[in-house]
């Protein structure tokens, strides 16, 4: 062990400090040199070369070819081949034995031993320190780029609710700045127009509290004459318009009806009146058979002279005209004042064993033959299916039309407002719904229909009339 660790020491000391002088051939220590290659040595020129030192260095001398034919020169002799004293100067006094080097190191080594071990318990705790910091980074760089992807789609989020409220915001502007005023102006000119009816309502409440402050009568006087029918009574002497009793069966009941004893030689008993709106006209059918309505009103001249809102009965229009030859005078008027008038010479109307079936003939007049041929402005079935003549008295409750009969959702009386002879349905609509100020839309119509007081030939679908009544007398020829 301690020759090993001399030659070792010997080696490195002789390679360290071999003297160098400057000019004079350098000393070699035998152990220091090593050979260039596997193979033999080669010498260097010139006499007494010494062999290479330290990898390969030569001698600055010139070089002197090797001698031919001659043996190598010995190597010298090695002044220590082992142990452990030697004091040779050429090893280099200072040089300490292997024994000595083996203590040092030993000596070094328990010194050095716990400032290793307390270095690797350092880089140990380093290299799970910089585990722990790379496992951190890592997750970072991972919590980073979610974060960013996030990131991303927060700014687009934004930009798409920007981009909307922007939208918006130049919604609202133009709704604050443009339409609340112009609303605002159209909702004061409503309000004006409100203001004045409610005015013009205020107005009228007051004039009907100052004409209720005195008892209001109850029923109109009836004149003395009376008669089979409105004929009879002017030929007894009842000249003046107004309201009688009537009794054209003996064996009945006498009652009230209007008689017009001024158009057209009188002699007309009123059996339709539509005025003001003040009668619903949307009744069932044993409202329609029985009758309904104001006969006539007082206008403050102590008899009945002025009309109401009524339908006669059908029961009593039907015994009326089988009586004789009966005539019809249907007259009209607009919302303008504008008057006209639709006669038929011949006007029958049957039992209610058959549903009060209608039958006319002979027109005449200048409003146009709505009862015969239907509404002009239609063409081929669309306009024979708007023909009265012929047709069955039907009410909501009681379908009898031409539009798809037994089907209750097809009914003409449900859908234009009152009883009447509907076809599928209608070129006029007498009792049907009373509309203020004459020309009405689909969208003020209940069912979308029009259901107005409608002669079409006349004034089209579309236009309600301000008035219009039905009269008949006996039919003489002239």
């Amino acid at each position: 062990m301690c020759k090993t660790a001399e030659r070792i020491c010997a080696s490195a000391v002789a390679h360290s400090f071999t003297p160098r002088t400057r000019g004079l051939p350098e000393i070699v220590d035998p152990r220091g040199h090593r050979p260039v290659n596997r193979g033999r040595e080669t010498y260097s020129a010139g006499p007494a070369a010494p062999p290479p030192v330290s990898g390969g260095s030569r001698y600055r001398g010139r070089p002197t070819p090797a001698p031919v034919g001659k043996a190598l020169q010995e190597k010298e002799e090695v002044l220590e081949a082992g142990g452990c004293t030697h004091l040779s100067e050429k090893m280099g006094v200072l040089c300490p034995t292997g024994c000595e080097l083996k203590k040092s190191l030993l000596k070094q080594e328990r010194n050095v031993r716990p400032s290793v071990d307390l270095l690797k318990r350092s880089v140990d705790d380093l290299y799970q320190s910089s585990n722990n910091v790379y496992g951190y980074v890592t997750h970072m760089t991972t919590e980073v780029a979610q974060r960013q992807r996030v990131s991303q789609g927060n700014d687009a989020v934004v930009s798409q609710y920007t981009d909307s409220l922007e939208t918006q915001h130049a919604y609202v502007k133009e709704a604050v700045d443009i339409t609340f005023p112009q609303n605002i102006r159209i909702l004061q000119s409503v309000l004006e127009k409100v203001r004045d009816k409610i005015q013009r309502l205020e107005k009228a409440i007051s004039e009907q509290k100052a004409r209720c402050s005195t008892p209001c009568k109850v029923s109109c006087p009836i004149p003395v004459v009376s008669g089979k029918e409105c004929e009879d009574i002017y030929r007894k002497g009842g000249e003046e318009s107004q309201m009688y009793l009537i009794r054209p069966d003996t064996l009945g009941m006498p009652y009230k009806a209007f008689c017009d004893q001024s158009t057209n030689n009188g002699g007309w008993v009123l059996i339709q009146n539509r005025m003001d709106g003040s009668v619903d006209f949307g009744r069932r059918w044993d409202d329609y058979r029985r009758g309904f309505g104001n006969i006539a009103f007082d206008v403050g001249k102590g008899h009945c002279q002025t009309p109401g809102e009524y339908w006669l009965g059908n029961d009593r229009i039907s015994h009326l005209t089988k009586m004789g030859p009966t005539e019809l005078l249907v007259e009209m008027e607009d919302w303008k004042g504008l008057k006209v008038h639709a006669k038929y010479e011949q006007f029958t109307m049957q039992g209610d064993a058959i549903n009060y079936i209608l039958s006319v003939a002979r027109y005449s007049g200048t409003a146009g033959n709505t009862f015969m041929q239907g509404a002009n402005e239609l063409l081929g079935e669309n306009r024979t299916m708007t023909i009265h003549n012929g047709m069955m008295f039907s009410t909501y409750d009681r379908d009898n039309d031409k539009w798809l009969p037994g089907d209750p959702s097809k009914q003409c009386s449900r859908e234009d407002g009152g009883g009447w002879w509907y076809n599928r349905c209608h070129s006029c609509n007498p009792n049907g719904r009373y509309y203020w100020g004459g020309a009405y839309t689909k969208n003020m119509a209940k069912h979308g229909t029009d259901d107005g007081i409608v002669w079409m030939n006349w004034k089209g679908s579309w236009y309600s009339l301000k008035s219009i009544s039905m009269k008949i007398r006996p039919f003489f020829k002239s």
